[in-house]
């Protein structure tokens, strides 16, 4: 038998060769300085921020042409890869029709297609409710009886750069269909609506739209955000079908720049709901469709500050709120509470007890169904769904929550949707090695229905791979939890590459998921460690605080003592140990970078967030004012500018050898711009005092998520994990 001690490694010579005849970008210095609370920053390479300027596109080109001179050796690597998950995904798929109104919607993916082909059939109402309320039989590659096409992604992105869905809706009546397409990678879409009686489309085109379009319940209007110069979701906007864009009439605008805006329909779609919420506390307004004329209608004012989410429904007769808020509860709970309550002073409104605060289960949301409430909590770092009746409700005679049951011990289960009257919700599961099911969840019996789960070709064999949970310990005796991925007979004898992922902030979970790329680290014998470390929501409430605004270093130093729990376990070799994080959990792989760049082979960086103070000190770029929440306010507190400036990953680089870094971005990326790792590449380099190579991919037709199709998204992963093997020597497929 074969261990990981005996994985090949590239002749030593091939990338050495490589690197000594290639010559990094060297960026001409223009020093700026920035100056907040008496300190003067200077940075000399700002200037990589103007991105209409042709040398700024130069450099990047000259950096890609550079990073190919350095990985080209790792193409065959990367193909490998590419092909292992090309072999694995059965290509022609679909997903599980789910039945809105009288029509089941499902997409189908085609072999050697990018994007999916969106469909539907009508549905019956027998009265039979185990029949109609089970999905049609749909074979991939075969056509169903009756079924209409309602948009083909590939035909939308025929000789564009980039295309990418925001969202779709249709009217109640099945009759329009409204979608939003980006066809740049900046997240501003293109709003167009199908008449799906004629398959035409109407002459109504809205530019500049955001996320989740959505049609008013008679299906004369259709609704969507607005984005505005800093990229923040600030105006929610209705227009009238067959009238001018011009005139579209503006719901809700919202000024306060730390604010994000958003809005959905009730789940009985009397209601439009708009939310108005940073991190910390929320604002919800509620518009009567049977009584537009009153206009929004304020529940708990931002005032209070309360974070909440809120469902109204009609319960026995009665119009009733459904709030999930940390009010009293760090952790949420969840309440009831008439329509008429918030007509009072907070203080001096009525609320019953739906689920109570618990320090043990973070609860993350509520919603409603025509028969039950469906709750998604955390207990035990894992997601979970339950069920309660809405008979008793909120009184003694309430029925204790219902959860389906599972046989791992690390899962991730989610509402994924249901029609309001439906008797049964869909749930979504996956676990590490458990690909992708969709379950419906019988809501008055508590029956699961396996609907689908995702196949994996090639002979996968999950009983080969390994999940289970490790606990670190932090600097501050916190224990912070781990999973632990791995071959089943890799050895623990010290010999083993090994990965820590991680990403710790905005009280964002790393929740089991399955993935088919992974799953080629794996089989070359690497050891992943995802560290569930502060900041994220994998612990609750108090997890979350914990990792931000001036706890933020915790999550620095959660990671490297993961890391060196990793080294001593007997898991890994400690010389043969990787990083990497993305966005946010990019910030992390530049501030370990900096703590501990000894400890690491390589890091990769993907669309990384390395200069946060440059980015949140100016309001005006993208998300900033947004982002005080997370980080804290720099502009107005010298303490927390000092703060972020001690672990700012750009400003802190130092004159040490760093491992082998590679920063992955997006020229069009709006979250995290690509100024960002091009000025943090740009200045490892020339105060780094080390050999190994350091490097930047810029996708030039792309945006947050990389490039847009399923092919180009395997190629960017293939892309990753090369790097990754390489610089762990783990090559090739080893036999454990």
């Amino acid at each position: 038998m074969m261990h990981t001690a005996d994985t090949a490694a590239l002749p030593a010579d091939d990338g050495a060769s490589r690197l000594a005849a290639a010559h990094p970008p060297v960026p001409r210095k223009a020093p700026v300085e920035r100056r907040h609370h008496g300190d003067v920053f200077v940075d000399n390479y700002e200037w990589l921020r103007a991105k209409e300027d042709p040398a700024v596109v130069a450099h990047l080109e000259a950096e890609n042409a550079y990073t190919e001179a350095v990985t080209g050796h790792q193409q065959p690597l990367r193909e490998a890869i590419f092909n292992e998950i090309r072999s694995r995904t059965q290509e022609t798929d679909l997903s599980v029709p789910m039945r809105k109104d009288g029509w089941w919607y499902y997409n189908r993916m085609q072999e050697g297609k990018q994007y999916a082909i969106h469909c539907r059939v009508q549905a019956r109402d027998t009265g039979d409710l185990a029949a109609d309320w089970t999905p049609p039989q749909v074979d991939p590659g075969t056509a169903v009886p009756g079924e209409q096409l309602l948009l083909d992604g590939n035909a939308e992105a025929e000789g564009m750069p980039f295309f990418a869905l925001g969202g779709t809706a249709v009217t109640k009546d099945g009759n329009l269909f409204a979608y939003a397409v980006d066809n740049s990678g900046d997240e501003r879409f293109t709003l167009r609506i199908k008449d799906l009686r004629s398959g035409q489309l109407l002459p109504d085109v809205v530019e500049n739209v955001f996320y989740s379009p959505a049609f008013s319940p008679d299906g004369s209007r259709v609704f969507y955000t607005v984005v505005d110069q800093t990229w923040r979701p600030h105006q929610v906007k209705c227009h009238v079908l067959g009238t001018s864009v011009e005139a579209d009439t503006v719901i809700h605008q919202e000024d306060d720049p730390a604010m994000w805006t958003g809005f959905d329909l009730s789940a009985d779609r009397r209601h439009l709901v708009v939310s108005i919420s940073c991190s910390e506390y929320s604002e919800t307004r509620l518009l009567d469709f049977a009584d537009q004329d009153s206009g929004l209608r304020t529940l708990i004012p931002r005032a209070e500050r309360i974070l909440y989410d809120a469902e109204p429904f009609l319960l026995d007769g009665r119009q009733m709120v459904l709030l999930t808020h940390n009010k009293d509860a760090v952790n949420s709970m969840v309440s009831l509470a008439a329509l008429a309550e918030f007509d009072k002073p907070v203080a001096e409104q009525e609320w019953a007890t739906v689920v109570a605060h618990d320090d043990a289960v973070r609860v993350n949301g509520a919603g409603v169904t025509a028969s039950h409430v469906v709750l998604s909590v955390r207990k035990d770092t894992i997601e979970r769904v339950q069920a309660i009746p809405l008979a008793g409700l909120g009184t003694g005679a309430q029925a204790a929550p219902a959860e389906p049951g599972f046989d791992e011990q690390l899962f991730t289960a989610g509402f994924s949707g249901s029609d309001y009257e439906a008797p049964v919700v869909r749930l979504s599961y996956t676990s590490f090695f458990t690909p992708p099911r969709v379950y419906d969840y019988e809501l008055a019996t508590g029956r699961l229905w396996l609907r689908k789960e995702t196949p994996v070709l090639g002979g996968y064999d999950r009983s080969a791979y390994v999940a289970g949970r490790e606990w670190a310990t932090a600097q501050d005796g916190t224990r912070i939890p781990l999973s632990v991925l791995r071959r089943a007979g890799v050895r623990q004898d010290g010999s083993n590459p090994a990965l820590v992922y991680a990403y710790g902030s905005y009280e964002h979970s790393m929740d089991p998921w399955f993935s088919t790329a992974r799953l080629s680290l794996l089989d070359r014998g690497v050891v992943m460690v995802i560290a569930h470390v502060r900041g994220g929501g994998e612990m609750g409430r108090k997890w979350y605080d914990d990792g931000k605004k001036l706890r933020k270093k915790n999550t620095f130093t959660d990671f490297v003592d993961a890391t060196d729990w990793l080294a001593a376990s007997g898991w890994a070799d400690p010389a043969r140990i990787a990083a990497m994080g993305g966005s946010a959990g990019g910030l992390l792989m530049g501030a370990v970078a900096n703590l501990a760049p000894e400890k690491y082979a390589a890091i990769l960086a993907q669309v990384p967030f390395v200069d946060p103070l440059t980015s949140i000190l100016d309001p005006e770029l993208p998300l900033s004012a947004l982002e005080w929440e997370e980080w804290g306010n720099p502009i107005e507190d010298p303490a927390v500018y000092a703060y972020m400036k001690s672990y700012s990953p750009y400003e802190n680089i130092r004159p040490v050898p760093y491992p082998r870094i590679a920063a992955v971005t997006s020229f069009n990326d709006t979250r995290v711009l690509y100024v960002e790792p091009a000025k943090w590449v740009a200045r490892l380099r020339e105060l780094g005092t080390g050999s190994e190579p350091v490097v930047l991919k810029t996708e030039m037709d792309a945006g947050h998520g990389g490039a847009s199709g399923r092919y180009e998204a395997w190629k960017d992963a293939a892309w990753d994990y090369a790097f990754v093997l390489d610089a762990l020597c783990a090559v090739k497929p080893v036999n454990v």
